[in-house]
């Protein structure tokens, strides 16, 4: 092959995109030091309408942490207040206080600690008359 002008332009400016399309992403990662840990985040979301009546009250539902998620949750946890709401089968729009509560754990736990957290839900069904405790998780990179 003999290099012309025109062929040392195009394989130059392959190169180039070539070496700049992987050193963006290098760039980036170094600039932003993805340090931590690879970690799972799972939300639970607590309503405090009582399925038949009633209402589950701050001292009770802080005796529940107390009794059933920090003994399964010792490292510790973040508890947020809230209001929720959500549409009943009938259409009738449900507001209620709820909480929020953040746990963080060890991506190779993740199977274990799974088993805490559905125990927690149920436990929590079947305390308070409730129809469900939501649940939502994550994959995250936590540094302590």
């Amino acid at each position: 092959m003999t290099w012309t002008t025109e062929a040392r332009r195009k394989a130059g400016g392959g190169v180039l995109l070539a070496l700049i399309g992987a050193g963006i992403p290098a760039l980036v990662g170094a600039l932003h030091g993805n340090t931590g840990e690879q970690y799972k985040e799972t939300r639970l979301y607590f309503g405090t309408q009582k399925a038949h009546g009633g209402e589950v009250g701050e001292r009770d539902f802080l005796r529940f942490l107390d009794r059933e998620v920090t003994p399964a949750f010792p490292e510790g946890l973040t508890l947020q207040e809230g209001r929720g709401q959500w549409r009943e089968a009938d259409g009738d729009i449900v507001r209620e206080q709820s909480y929020e509560l953040v746990l963080l754990y060890p991506e190779k736990d993740a199977e274990e600690r799974g088993v805490r957290i559905e125990r927690i839900r149920r436990a929590y069904m079947d305390t308070f008359d409730q129809d469900s405790v939501g649940r939502s998780d994550d994959e995250v990179t936590v540094d302590f």
